[in-house]
């Protein structure tokens, strides 16, 4: 019979209590829930859980609704909002799973996420509104419109590619994603590394901090996540591109609608995207120079802009 030998026990002993400590992560992770929070604004209840909400300008001009990118929150807008403020009611929402939202135990489905958003502007008295969202809160006001087109008169949507042939995802968000590995790494990370993982959301040489009111934003939206929330939103934007993409589903609704991109998206491949999104007739592509994935953190007074021309130009007609 083999002799055992002590460094032999000792590492058997080691990586099994590795193992263990990985189960039991993998539970907790999986039973993780958070009740909302309103951090910035107020929370608007909903059948799937309340949904923080942050109201800006006058409550009598036209809606515009400001959905942030996935494991963002409604701080994203934090330079935007104001400029849009001047001449709309402006309402922010954390997607649930996000920011000051619920984080409910559920499949966070992109049906759930409509579902909720509507239900939310529906209590706000919200009957109809100019959608602003970027990347996954812009395939979420497409989803919103499909459920309820009444609801949304125009469509914003920043650097979201129709599908995902269109985009390279970096590894340390595939990494995030894979079961176990994943979920200790989100209860491990620095906040170092989260600011280096959320790098890849901007141009190069972009002031991370500058870009929000807290300059330790982009840490925060990462840790109010769970990992439920941050998988299952992931997933759902992913089968809902997948069963159709999403420049296909701007032309089947047929409503006056932008398209903007960063030039130095490093999530999808700009001119690719833009080039696809012109094949829809009567949607107006812009590629902002300059800029990354998140124009709307990087250069809010262009997106400002090109969001006024596109409801002066649906004025007109």
């Amino acid at each position: 019979m083999p002799r055992v030998t002590a460094a032999a026990t000792r590492a058997g002993l080691a990586l099994g209590a590795l193992a263990g400590a990985l189960l039991v992560n993998r539970e907790l992770a999986g039973r993780e829930a958070k009740p909302a929070e309103a951090r910035a604004g107020l929370l608007v209840p909903t059948a799937l859980g309340e949904l923080h909400v942050l109201e800006e300008g006058d409550p009598s001009a036209p809606v515009a609704v400001l959905l942030h990118g996935f494991g963002g929150s409604l701080h994203w807008f934090d330079r935007l909002a104001p400029l849009l403020a001047t001449d709309h009611r402006v309402i922010r929402i954390d997607a649930l799973g996000h920011g000051g939202s619920a984080k409910p135990r559920i499949d966070y489905s992109f049906e759930q996420h409509a579902a909720a958003v509507a239900e939310a502007l529906g209590r706000l008295g919200v009957e109809h509104a100019l959608f602003v969202g970027h990347s996954f809160g812009g395939a979420l006001a497409i989803a919103v419109a499909e459920r309820r087109r009444e609801l949304v008169e125009r469509i914003v949507l920043m650097d979201d590619g129709p599908d995902n042939d269109f985009g390279d995802q970096p590894l340390m968000t595939t990494m995030g994603f894979v079961p176990v590995i994943g979920e200790l790494l989100r209860r491990l990370a620095f906040d170092s590394a989260i600011r280096d993982g959320f790098r890849d959301a901007f141009a190069d040489g972009f002031d991370l901090a500058g870009g929000f009111d807290d300059p330790d934003q982009v840490v925060h939206d990462y840790r109010a996540m769970t990992f439920t929330s941050y998988r299952g939103s992931w997933d759902a934007e992913e089968a809902y591109m997948d069963a159709t993409p999403l420049d296909e589903r701007l032309r089947r609704l047929g409503m006056p609608s932008l398209v903007i991109f960063g030039e130095h998206d490093r999530f999808f491949r700009a001119e690719e995207a833009a080039a696809a999104y012109r094949r829809v007739p009567g949607l107006r592509v812009e590629v902002i120079a300059g800029s990354g994935h998140s124009p709307n953190v990087e250069r809010p007074e262009e997106v400002a802009r090109l969001v006024r021309e596109l409801v002066a130009g649906a004025a007109a007609g």
